[in-house]
């Protein structure tokens, strides 16, 4: 049996005591949640924002390491075995007392119909009762990443759930709601005063939140800006107080301001091309009866016709972290030796290789970019279409609103296209191995747009998955990443900054992974 946990006094002792004087908080970003239902979404700004009213057995801190939540403490009796033992004294916002049976029902409410959050869990078969504060978990194979699983993990008052009428989860792709969809009653920092959606959202600190507070917040109001130029005005004017979305063009207007602060740093997302590999003939191609992308001299043309330095200088307003493999190097396990470019920018070698490969004339290509998802997505595109057609692939832009282009690539409506990954909800290298790299199956590839494949990469994939020993799981992941970005499956271009702005002297405690963490905010 290996032990393993931190102590309440630990994690206290990380945290600050919060001032006297606490302070009222509104920030905006460019969308509303979904819903405060915390199992129906699967949306990563929906579940950040819920995560300050509910909690899981664990959570990430700023520094993306996993921390105790509701949950003290942990031992793996065996290779699918976990034995978690709850937090006592931990009351829901209502006053109810959290106990085991929160835990199991929780459980059991995440496997109804519509409850998105159920993907996030992995291989758990079980949930089960010890006693009053211990609980089991069940998988059917070794899961080395269940602690993050458990990060959404959110955990509902059974007793509260029952009163309310909301023991199965809103089910959002049917447009079907639970009393749980506007109101809300966690073990959280904040609870819920007020929800009005599409408007506000205010909350208001637990006074008898079992964490020490690091933050001096007695309100906090979220309001949904769509524009970026209305949210940028609204700081300015100083109607909010901080914006976690401000566009790189707003920077040195903010910058000059001497009332405000910009926060920034790379996110774990990083932007690639990618290339369908699968289809024997390519779509939206001048070449018929074959597939140039299924020649690695083609994909590795495409490359080093990228210059990813032009691309951070002058159209990320030199706001972009180049990368050399398709993980960031902030997420756990991710082998930070390979995030180099593997091959430096060569339009000239490109040429020789498209000639080698059979296409000395290029050829024809669509690229499927979106305009709104992601920073500069489109200006990143068209830089890149100027760029290949230098080397004779002449592209046709497939640049789309996001409901468009995020249609075309779950459906893989594609020849090459433009997509990002951040490693999310997991915070592993091993997530977007597993999503984006490795085969598309049912249960694995599923933002793999191109089918790409390769059985190495697979079988490194699934070992990875269910070793235990984190030694041994970090080279699996290493070795795997290492045959990917020498097969050339993915272009990775580089991580896209977060750039956050608030008023002078709040501290935001910015993490790489985007999320605004209300229980670690300090006003001055």
């Amino acid at each position: 049996m290996r032990m393993i946990g931190f102590g309440a006094a630990m994690v206290a002792g990380m945290l600050a005591a919060a001032p006297l004087h606490a302070k009222s908080f509104t920030w905006a970003f460019n969308a509303d949640i979904l819903t405060l239902d915390p199992h129906a979404s699967n949306n990563t700004f929906t579940n950040a924002f819920a995560n300050n009213i509910y909690e899981g057995l664990t959570r990430h801190n700023a520094k993306i390491e996993i921390e105790p939540a509701l949950a003290e403490r942990w031992e793996i009796v065996s290779p699918t075995l976990w034995r978690f033992h709850l937090r006592r004294g931990v009351v829901f916002h209502d006053g109810t007392p959290f106990t085991a049976d929160d835990v199991v029902f929780s459980w059991a409410r995440m496997n109804t119909q519509g409850a998105l959050v159920r993907r996030t869990i992995g291989p758990v078969t079980e949930v089960r009762k010890v006693d009053s504060h211990t609980v089991e978990f069940v998988t059917s194979q070794p899961y080395p990443v269940l602690l993050s699983s458990l990060t959404h993990f959110f955990v509902m008052s059974k007793d509260w759930a029952e009163k309310n009428n909301a023991t199965t989860s809103s089910n959002l792709s049917e447009r079907q709601e639970s009393p749980a969809s506007r109101s809300a009653n966690g073990t959280g920092p904040f609870r819920l005063r007020l929800r009005e959606a599409d408007t506000r959202t205010v909350l208001e600190a637990n006074a008898r939140w079992w964490d020490r507070p690091a933050h001096n917040l007695t309100e906090v109001t979220y309001q949904p800006i769509r524009s970026a130029a209305t949210r940028t005005a609204a700081l300015l004017s100083g109607a909010i107080d901080a914006t976690v979305e401000l566009p790189l063009q707003d920077m040195a207007r903010v910058e000059s301001d001497q009332r405000l602060q910009i926060v920034q740093g790379p996110e774990l997302r990083t932007i690639y091309f990618g290339f369908d590999q699968y289809r024997d003939e390519l779509l939206y191609s001048d070449i018929k009866g074959r597939n140039p992308f299924k020649d690695i001299r083609v994909r590795q043309a495409v490359y080093q016709a990228i210059d990813i330095e032009a691309i951070r200088r002058q159209v990320m307003r030199g706001q972009a972290w180049p990368a050399g493999m398709m993980a960031s190097p902030f997420l756990t396990g991710a082998p930070q030796d390979l995030n180099q470019r593997l091959f430096p920018f060569d339009p000239e070698a490109s040429r020789r290789l498209l000639a080698q490969a059979g296409y000395p004339d290029g050829f024809t290509v669509g690229l499927s970019c979106p305009n709104d998802r992601y920073v500069y997505d489109e200006r990143i595109c068209l830089a890149t279409i100027a760029m290949l057609g230098r080397i004779g692939i002449r592209v046709q832009p497939q640049i789309e609103p996001l409901n468009v282009w995020s249609r075309r690539v779950n459906q893989h409506d594609v020849s090459m296209f433009m997509l990002g990954h951040a490693g999310l909800p997991l915070a592993d290298a091993w997530y977007v191995l597993s999503e984006v790299i490795h085969t598309k199956s049912a249960t694995t590839g599923g933002l793999n747009s191109g089918r790409y494949s390769n059985p190495k990469i697979d079988e490194l994939t699934q070992a990875a998955s269910r070793e235990t020993d984190e030694t041994k799981r970090r080279a699996l992941m290493r070795e795997a990443f290492e045959v990917e970005r020498r097969d050339i499956g993915h272009v990775p271009l580089h991580q896209q900054p977060i750039v956050w702005a608030s008023k002078r002297g709040i501290d935001l405690a910015q993490g790489p992974d985007n999320r605004l963490r209300l229980w670690l905010v300090r006003m001055p």
